[in-house]
């Protein structure tokens, strides 16, 4: 008895047939998929060259933003100094009458000491108006408590004519500079032995 050979067939046989059984669809689908992958490799290289150009714009957009920023960092401080020189500028043209007022007192001889140091005197109130105005304010020290943030002790005294710890006599005079302080007082501070028992009782 005898085998039918009808029903045996190759691998490459049933792929073949496999293929040609496909529908018009499918071959429309795989050639259009085929079509898509050749066009995105084509624009590879399109691509990179559009990252290139984004990459170089955004590099000049940086360097000019750096320039930029570099021109109002050099405007800012020219203008901050122009600022102090018109300040400074100011400042000295108010002090000029007091220089004045020095050279016309050189050049004319005192009559007698008294006449010289009411001159003087004159002299030193007229800068001592000025600086206020420019808003210079002289340190209170003597009889007031001691302050370290304003004054500076040089020495401390035994004495009872004056409040323990308090200002006995003052030194140097002290400035400030609206709230800036440009030195402080110097001064001698009193110290009373006979307070300190009250104090602790």
């Amino acid at each position: 008895m005898q085998k039918s050979d009808t029903n045996l067939e190759t691998e490459p046989e049933r792929q073949g047939a496999a293929h040609q059984s496909a529908s018009p669809e499918e071959h429309i689908g795989e050639a259009q998929s085929a079509s898509r992958i050749s066009a995105n490799r084509a624009a590879l290289p399109a691509s990179r060259e559009e990252l290139q150009a984004d990459r170089d714009a955004l590099l000049d957009r940086l360097a000019r933003t750096q320039a930029e920023f570099d021109n109002a960092r050099k405007r800012a401080a020219r203008e901050q100094r122009e600022f102090k020189e018109f300040a400074l500028a100011d400042a000295v043209t108010s002090l000029l009458p007091v220089l004045d007022s020095l050279d016309l007192a050189l050049q004319t001889p005192p009559q007698s000491l008294e006449e010289m140091r009411s001159g003087v005197d004159l002299i030193r109130k007229q800068l001592q108006d000025t600086l206020s105005k420019l808003g210079l304010a002289q340190i209170s020290a003597k009889g007031e408590p001691f302050d370290p943030r304003l004054h500076e002790a040089i020495e401390s005294v035994d004495t009872t004519a004056a409040q323990d710890n308090h200002v006995l006599s003052e030194l140097q005079r002290g400035y400030k500079l609206g709230t800036r302080l440009l030195r402080p007082a110097m001064v001698s501070v009193a110290r009373n032995p006979q307070e300190e028992p009250s104090r602790r009782d």
